[in-house]
């Protein structure tokens, strides 16, 4: 039994962050605190009011604590420690930091694209979006009002007429020569104005250009002006937020329901509404609301940009949290917990946002749990079974062949689990030799104690496949997990599947509407469809590699030199001995090996 008064004793009161450690020596709680001393002896109440705060204090084994200068540089710290240690008593809210951007990109005709990850010197960064469908849309929009490039370098570079988007009055066409450099600019310059939020300003200017045309009887340049203001308009009325005085700002809700919680998120930049993102905690069963508001706060922003107001749904001491986020951005970050007038209607927006997604995620995880229990009804599983593991095989003509597993857990599929396997070694075609080295490779694992153990395993095929798998479970010593072969019906048309186990003769077969079929399907389909993305991805890397990095002579510089020079693979094949010959470092000898060899 842990005895706190020796810790507690000689507790300093200065700001710092405190560890819970079990018995196990693992760290299942970190703190901060602006007074270390009064901090954690509050966790040694008599009453404590907490449920889960009583079941954390009684695995505690030994208390580890480390004082800092600030309460600022303590919650740094305790962000740094959750991620380290991700402990089990902590809300932890997923790193996210793939948040698309929109980038117009350094080059003497600047490229509008999509972005993820890190940033490059020289570009240009909008966003952070809420996800990819806001980030297209609002290129989409770019597209159609400034008329700037989309495609890559090496396309732009080796264009000889315009492409469909310009035809489709989509692009100015800057690759042959149909705007001037400086006309270009002005559109990049107007398209980063209106990313900003400085509709107004691109408004005016495209006015006095309208005039300025038409003074000239240039009645088609003013036509051009004049349908983009109109479009500039027509977007300012439906998105523009004109009550923030600052024109880039983040939302933050939360709801709980039946023990779960869900935190909403509405960005809005550049004076634009972008959308919401919903995030889901794990290891917030019997949190509070202020833990889970300020555990999203910490998480999110420390790992990410942050704008200079942040609008939130909870009652937090915000003084710390504000020092931190101003000098990890360089200017000042406000936190409003009490928004009023039409922030406070933007605070309800968000949080009636939170409360519908929770809600669809419980009703969702209900039916799942729903079609598992009829799944394990109709197949006489045992109640325990959770955990459902499903294989399956793609190739091309005995090519390029992948097995894909997929993992369905706590009722939900854990895609973070999928696993693909590249198969090598066998005689082309051989789905059964695939799928016996698939199995080998995962199950071998998980018999040693690495990786968890399913509780049913679906194997995509007959009879056939089922044998298979039966002969690698033998093999590795798990002969305690079930295995079931599923097996398209006639016509391989959904809902006539059978489904046939080791110990049965007969297979069995489930109505179209029953739930548990429903559930089979969506596993399956999902190994099905993960197994053929991997497959897609290798066979194209395949191809590629063959008709070039094959060719001996040819290393990455010329290899790179010559899909820049000819705009890719097909350019190549399509190109002369003549025309090869001039890539810098290709000689006339070299030239006819390459055409050669590529046709």
């Amino acid at each position: 039994m842990f005895d706190p008064k020796p810790v507690l004793k000689n507790l300093p009161n200065l700001p710092g962050v405190y560890r819970m450690i079990n018995a196990q020596d693992e760290v299942i709680y970190v703190g901060k605190a602006r007074d270390l001393k009064k901090r954690v002896s509050s966790y040694f109440q008599k009453n404590l009011p907490s449920a889960r705060t009583r079941l954390m204090v009684s695995n505690i084994a030994r208390i580890e604590t480390t004082v800092t200068r600030s309460e600022a540089e303590a919650l740094l710290l305790e962000n740094n420690l959750i991620k380290g240690f991700m402990p089990r008593y902590n809300v932890l809210f997923r790193d996210d930091k793939s948040y698309p951007y929109i980038a117009l990109t350094g080059d003497a005709f600047p490229r509008l694209a999509f972005h993820r990850g890190a940033q490059r010197k020289g570009n240009s960064y909008f966003g952070p979006f809420p996800n990819a469908v806001a980030v297209r849309e609002s290129i989409q929009l770019l597209q159609k009002v400034f008329r700037l490039r989309t495609c890559e370098n090496t396309v732009f570079a080796n264009r000889s007429r315009p492409c469909l988007l310009h035809q489709i009055e989509r692009c100015t066409a800057p690759c042959v020569g149909f705007i001037t450099e400086d006309d270009y600019r002005r559109d990049v310059m107007h398209a980063s104005l209106f990313l900003q939020g400085k509709e107004q300003q691109v408004m005016d200017e495209l006015g006095d250009k309208m005039n300025e045309a038409a003074e000239q009887m240039e009645y088609e340049l003013a036509a051009v002006y004049r349908d983009r203001i109109q479009s500039l308009r027509q977007v300012q009325a439906k998105q523009f937020v004109s009550d923030f005085n600052v024109s880039d700002a983040d939302v933050i809700a939360c709801a709980e329901l039946q023990g779960q919680w869900c935190v909403n998120l509405v960005m809005i930049r550049g004076g634009h509404h972008l959308g919401d993102k919903s995030f889901f905690p794990k290891n917030a069963d019997g949190a509070d609301l202020e833990t889970t508001m300020e555990a999203f706060l910490e998480q999110h922003y420390m790992a990410g940009a942050i704008p200079p107001l942040l609008i939130v749904g909870a009652a937090l001491e915000t003084a710390a949290m504000e020092e931190v986020f101003s000098e990890h951005v360089g200017r000042k970050v406000k936190i409003n917990t009490n928004p009023i007038g039409d922030k406070r209607v933007w605070l309800k927006m968000a949080q009636t946002n939170a409360e519908l997604a929770l809600s669809q995620r419980v009703a969702q995880q209900a039916n799942q749990q729903a079609r598992l229990i009829a799944l394990r009804e109709a197949l006489d599983l045992p109640e325990g079974t959770e955990r459902i593991e499903c294989f399956d095989i793609s190739h091309t003509m005995g090519e390029a062949t992948v097995a894909s597993c997929v993992v369905f857990d706590k009722g939900n599929m854990q895609n973070s689990e999928y696993r693909r396997y590249n198969i090598t070694g066998i005689t082309p075609g051989d789905d059964y030799a695939a799928m016996r080295d698939a199995l080998t490779r995962r199950y071998r694992k998980v018999a040693v104690g690495e990786g968890k153990r399913p509780d049913l395993v679906f194997i995509d095929g007959g009879k056939g496949q089922l044998g298979v798998a039966v002969e690698v479970m033998n093999e590795v010593g798990l002969l305690d997990i079930q295995l079931v072969g599923i097996a398209k019906g006639e016509e391989r048309k959904p809902g006539l599947e059978q489904m046939f186990f080791p110990e049965r003769e007969e297979p069995v077969g489930l109505k179209k509407d029953h739930p548990g079929l429903h559930l089979l399907q969506q596993i399956r389909d999902e190994a099905h469809r993960f197994a053929i993305t991997g497959h897609r991805a290798k066979r194209g890397k395949a191809r590629m590699h063959s008709s070039l990095e094959d060719i001996s002579g040819i290393g990455a510089k010329r290899r790179k030199s010559l899909l820049t020079r000819f705009g890719g693979l097909d350019g190549v094949k399509n190109a002369s001995v003549d025309e090869i010959a001039q890539v810098d470092g290709i000689s006339h000898a070299l030239a006819q090996k390459i055409y050669e060899e590529l046709h």
